[in-house]
């Protein structure tokens, strides 16, 4: 036994001290990159890039939107928002259609098989969260887990 506490065995060194706001940042972000990976890992399954999982988790959240603002908001080009959309339409999760303030235009809305699907992946993410979060963390640590997850939120919403 190494005489530290069990659960501090694989905190950062940095925890240990008033860590600066830079540590901090830089501790935060590698470790949120691990968890996107799991996550993504967890619904491997779903047949879904993680692009068009993003793309129709924005039309779900978000409702219609034509392929431009989709591109703008995905941080794309639109031709790459194109290609995107088009696998979406061929598997039968989006749809189009004109846009009513500009014919010349259309929207793109998720479709019911597409939510569905969408809702199979995020199931599966929080399933694989919660069994890791239920079999690693005693009560105590669940606690802290959601008085950080609070104080992410409050950075991301800012």
């Amino acid at each position: 036994m190494s005489g530290k506490p069990e659960n501090m065995e694989n905190a950062s060194p940095r925890a240990a001290v008033d860590p600066t706001a830079e540590h901090v940042a830089e501790d935060l972000s590698a470790v949120v990159g691990r968890l996107l990976r799991r996550l993504r890992s967890s619904s491997a399954d779903s047949l879904l890039t993680p692009s068009q999982r993003s793309v129709l988790a924005r039309l779900e959240d978000g409702g219609p939107a034509t392929t431009a603002a989709l591109a703008r908001a995905e941080l794309v080009r639109p031709q790459s928002m194109r290609l995107t959309l088009g696998a979406l339409e061929g598997q039968g999760f989006v749809t189009r259609a004109p846009d009513p303030a500009d014919g010349r235009k259309s929207v793109v809305s998720v479709t019911e098989e597409g939510s569905t699907v969408l809702a199979g992946v995020r199931a599966a993410k929080r399933s694989w969260l919660a069994d890791a979060i239920a079999g690693e963390l005693d009560g105590a640590e669940r606690r802290k887990l959601a008085e950080a997850v609070e104080l992410i939120g409050r950075l991301v919403d800012k």
